[in-house]
């Protein structure tokens, strides 16, 4: 039997984190009021609800998944109805608790959340509206202040920090 030498020793505990896989996981479109909604020259309403969530797959293996709700309505009515749940699968392993909490409200959306702005972007285009582009999101920002307010006793949702 063999002892490893210390540099293998130490390389096997280096940090890693991977995307392994980035993927639409659920896309849907609704227009409930078509056609005789689309004859109307009222600018809509538009609202976007975000969430984020992810869950262990497997010993260093994660998913997080960024979800968008943009609702178009002109009045009361709906014009439509987009949700889209972009995902990724990363590979985090011999990383400290703490960047791993970083990693998993800051990098892991980051790098999502720009392929859910382009398909919602594409299917609204398809769906023959004007695309509604979704602003840029700090996940920093947003993740310090759900730090914040959790400091401050203020109840998390289970599902992950929702963005509004």
């Amino acid at each position: 039997m063999s002892t490893p030498n210390p540099a293998e020793a130490a390389q096997q505990r280096q940090p890693i984190f991977a995307l392994q896989r980035c993927y639409l996981k659920d896309l849907s479109l609704e227009q409930p009021n078509s056609p005789q909604i689309l004859l109307e020259q009222a600018q809509p309403t538009v609202d976007v609800q975000m969430n984020l969530e992810s869950q262990n797959l497997a010993d260093g293996v994660v998913e997080v998944c960024v979800t968008a709700t943009i609702t178009a309505r002109i009045d009361q009515r709906t014009l439509f109805l987009v949700e889209g749940k972009q995902a990724g699968i990363f590979e985090m392993r011999n990383v400290p608790e703490e960047h791993a909490e970083l990693l998993l409200g800051i990098a892991c959306p980051q790098t999502v959340y720009p392929y859910l702005r382009a398909n919602l972007a594409d299917v609204i285009t398809r769906a023959g509206f004007p695309p509604v582009h979704l602003a840029e999101i700090n996940f920093q920002a947003m993740f310090e202040a759900q730090r914040a307010q959790q400091g401050s006793g203020a109840q998390q949702p289970a599902a992950g920090p929702t963005l509004n």
